[in-house]
């Protein structure tokens, strides 16, 4: 497969990764799931040198929110971001400072009196973008009635409303997220649920075990991420037979492409498409 040779595609393991591919292409359409990450996974880390958004950065940089607030979410930013990343700290060790952050910064946005109606056009507005070859991904996905669990510590409400706009949002969708806890005027007053950040992805995947369970045929699976906690998407899949893992290194490369050749089989640097995810279905399919 030509998409295997291009410069961004790195693979420890190519044999085991071989034989985890003839696995799931003798498994075909029926066997098939994709359990996969939104921000910098599915939609774009950059485009033309310039840093796309986040589901939360179209929040946090849209009109609705005050330059007072905006300044104190890129103060949280600048000192968690820091810790989510650290190579020297452990992910239990991280754990309680990315439940400080996502809470103080949904804290923020609830001061902020966020209404729902303008959701729609703060991502119409926004540089969100999904990846190069989106649309041939969902849509062939849609076609064979895959089922894609997209799961985001990212704001489900942008989210949706992202693929929504992008024409993407089939019916084999199902995307767990922090969504937005409206009130009766339709402002925002919370977030529902138990919060997901990035790291708590084991606990919130066992928590979608029912959705899991209606799939238990579908015992092959992709899963796509750009972070050590995505690795965790499929823990709530009881009969696993293949799982090929993809991952994007967006991101300090040269300090982390270690770290993701150790975990991930196929580690994609700096790539801003689908187009190897394409090129495996195309072969399952």
């Amino acid at each position: 497969m030509p998409e295997f040779q291009k410069s961004s595609v790195r693979i420890r393991n190519p044999t085991r990764v071989e034989e985890i591919l003839c696995g799931l292409i003798k498994g075909g359409a029926a066997k098939l799931q994709i359990i996969t990450d939104f921000d910098m996974t599915l939609s774009r880390f950059s485009y033309n040198g310039k840093r796309c958004p986040t589901c939360h950065n179209v929040i946090d940089y849209c009109k609705l929110v005050s330059d007072d607030c905006r300044q104190k979410l890129l103060q949280l930013k600048e000192k968690y971001y820091a810790i989510e990343i650290d190579p020297h700290m452990t992910v239990e060790d991280k754990f309680p400072y990315m439940v400080e952050w996502y809470t103080k910064s949904h804290g923020l946005l609830v001061e902020q009196g966020i209404p729902k109606a303008k959701i729609q056009e703060v991502v119409a507005e926004s540089d969100i973008m999904l990846k190069e070859g989106y649309e041939n991904f969902f849509d062939k996905l849609h076609q064979r009635d895959i089922p894609m669990f997209i799961f985001s510590a990212g704001i489900g409400d942008v989210l949706e409303e992202v693929i929504r706009q992008a024409g993407v949002y089939h019916s084999n969708v199902k995307v767990v997220s922090n969504f937005m806890d409206f009130d009766d005027n339709g402002v925002l007053k919370g977030f529902k649920g138990e919060l997901i950040h990035v790291f708590n992805k084991h606990d919130g995947a066992l928590k979608n075990t029912e959705y899991f369970n209606q799939l238990k045929d579908s015992s092959n699976i992709i899963l796509l991420g750009d972070s050590q906690g995505d690795l965790r998407m499929a823990d709530g899949v009881s009969n696993v037979d293949n799982i090929l893992k993809i991952g994007y290194l967006n991101d300090r490369v040269d300090e982390l492409l270690d770290k993701y050749m150790d975990s991930y089989d196929i580690v994609l640097v700096k790539e801003e498409s689908l187009e190897l995810a394409n090129s495996i279905l195309q072969k399952i399919l």
